[in-house]
């Protein structure tokens, strides 16, 4: 009998594959057993929460393999099958995810000075924001919220009212250009959110540095992209895979330029500190030394006086006029308002010799409100323009009041403009409560938790998922809340909503710092907006399709077509 030679090649192959499922078999099979025992007591206490069963080892990893739009359909409906608010818990491989819905068990975790650590997940931004405010936690957290929240004063924000109007307008010019064709206003609102943030946050000027400003822009935009792709497609999250793929390429390059401008913009307003720190000092010892020559001019007037008292008057009324006024140490220009100072600019001034933040903490919580304040915003005024050009009879009342505020003229949006813009407000709020931003907010508990609600005990080291969207559409609290109406935010309507029933900037002691800022960004920029055009959109709000990464978005994309409305008085 003659055997060829590929004929014995198949059979080692073969004898190899099943020798090396014989010995991977068991080593699963033991693996799996010792993990039941050494979790027991986490076995015990996820027994008693509902959840759809798994496989062993996967569990419900693969019902939500598919496209991003698929994926959130799924899980949004799979939802329905439990009790509304109950806590539900799925498998991901064998790691454990429970989703709250019950503002009770919200509060429980958001409310916490204790839960305040995020889930594993937000390790994947490492690369870009390090241990900024987004990751990091304990005391480090602590000492930085502290030291970033007083930026977002309101007193501070309505210093930037003229920045939000200049690139509010910039981007009504450049989405006007598209005509009568529907275009994806989503693109336009990124550029336009991070283009503020680079002015805003860090101080530069995009006219300035126009080219690298792009650039940036891009990058920052491109960077969430991949965040998001690994977020939804979790072969992708560990390190020694995803180092392998082009995204990983990708990745390098957009932290390059993103890193390299705000190294840059750090080093190059460093040193502007430094120079005017020296400044300051120099003219302050010059002003001690002047002090200094008037108190010896003093001395020796008072003994010219004793000699030849018939000059007294004349040479002391003239220096009784002299210190009644207040020499250049004593005046300050700014009493009772504080100045406006960028972001990065505060962050300089508190990280001086380091005794506060490094440079490396620095540019991390600078890039930190870059991704932050962009990828949120961009989202949230998205969805916005789509829900004005999906009910017009909305976007008719809204402009109404827009009338009664502007009377007709293009003059740009004030502070004061904003306080009056109430109907807006309550149909930006409503658009947070159907479509936030964050869908999940995902925290995990380092000890074992009691759940309001059902009295059911959450397991420490548990991943728990605050489901922001389906919390938002409880119809026990919001009234056939599948319905966008802004009349759920009227004052008698919001009045005995339990607190963490709305938490489109999540709540408690890790709310969005930059939440004031988003929403009178937010108030400027789509007030520019719908005083100049129409919306109207070329898809009926139930045709969406949403898909829920990192933050939620269209599939289909945010498409609108933009209609100019009457020609404005002109304000010089």
């Amino acid at each position: 009998m003659v055997v060829s030679v590929e004929t014995v090649n198949v059979w080692r192959m073969f004898s190899s594959t099943t020798t090396l499922l014989y010995l991977l078999v068991p080593a699963l099979s033991l693996f799996y057993i010792y993990y039941r025992i050494s979790k027991r007591r986490m076995f015990e206490l996820l027994s008693k929460i509902d959840g759809p069963s798994g496989l062993p080892l996967v569990g419900n990893a693969l019902e939500f393999v598919g496209d991003p739009h698929t994926t959130f359909k799924i899980l949004y409906e799979r939802s329905f099958e439990f009790e509304h608010g109950t806590p539900v818990k799925i498998w991901i491989g064998p790691r454990a995810v429970v989703f709250l819905t019950d503002p009770r068990d919200v509060e429980v975790i958001l409310g916490s000075h204790v839960h305040i650590d995020k889930s594993p997940d937000y390790r994947l931004f490492e690369p870009w924001l390090g241990d900024g405010l987004l990751i990091s936690t304990g005391e480090k957290w602590r000492a930085h919220r502290k030291l970033i929240a007083p930026t977002f004063h309101l007193n501070v924000l309505k210093s930037f009212i003229n920045i939000f109007n200049k690139n509010s307008r910039s981007i009504v010019e450049k989405m006007g250009k598209n005509g009568s064709k529907d275009f994806d206003v989503h693109e336009y609102m990124g550029e336009a959110t991070v283009e503020i943030l680079l002015e805003t946050a860090m101080g530069v000027d995009k006219g300035t540095q126009d080219r690298e400003a792009n650039e940036y822009v891009v990058s920052v935009m491109k960077m969430c992209d991949i965040l998001h792709m690994r977020h939804r497609q979790v072969w992708f999250r560990p390190e020694i895979i995803f180092q392998f793929t082009k995204y990983a390429k990708a990745q390098e390059r957009f932290l390059q330029i993103i890193h390299g401008l705000t190294n840059k913009i750090l080093q190059a307003k460093k040193s502007d500190y430094l120079k005017k720190k020296q400044l300051a000092a120099s003219e302050a010892e010059s002003e001690v030394s002047k002090k200094q020559e008037k108190e010896k001019a003093q001395v020796k007037l008072e003994e010219n006086k004793s000699q030849k008292p018939e000059i007294t008057e004349g040479v002391g009324v003239s220096y009784g006029q002299s210190v009644g006024l207040k020499d250049d140490l004593d005046v300050d220009d700014d009493v009772g308002e504080k100045k406006r100072q960028a972001f990065l600019d505060l962050l300089i001034e508190s990280a001086e010799n380091g005794t506060v933040l490094t440079d490396k903490e620095v540019r991390e919580q600078v890039d930190t409100i870059m991704f932050e304040g962009h990828d949120t915003t961009s989202a949230g005024s998205s969805f916005f323009l789509c829900l004005m050009g999906s009910h017009q009879d909305i976007q008719d009342k809204v402009y109404e009041e827009l009338e009664s505020i502007f009377k007709g003229s293009d003059r740009p949006c004030t502070f004061q403009d904003t306080l009056e813009m109430k109907y807006l407000e309550r149909c930006l709020m409503e658009t947070l409560r159907m479509y936030p931003p964050v869908p999940m907010i995902a925290r995990q508990v380092k000890e074992e938790v009691t759940l309001p609600s059902t009295g059911a005990i959450l397991p420490a080291d548990c991943t728990v998922i605050i489901g922001t969207f389906k919390l938002h559409r409880n119809p026990k609290i919001y009234p056939n809340p599948e319905k966008f109406n802004p009349d759920n935010f009227l004052p008698e309507n919001s009045a005995n909503r339990h607190y963490y029933s709305y938490v489109p900037f999540s709540a408690g002691p890790r709310s969005c710092v930059g939440r004031k800022y988003a929403v009178l960004k937010l108030k400027v920029l789509l007030s520019t907006i719908l005083r100049k055009f129409r919306v109207v959109a070329n898809k009926d709000e139930k045709e969406w399709q949403l898909q829920a990464d990192i933050i939620l978005k269209r599939t289909d994309g945010f498409r609108v077509i933009l209609e100019p409305r009457k020609k404005v008085k002109t304000v010089a």
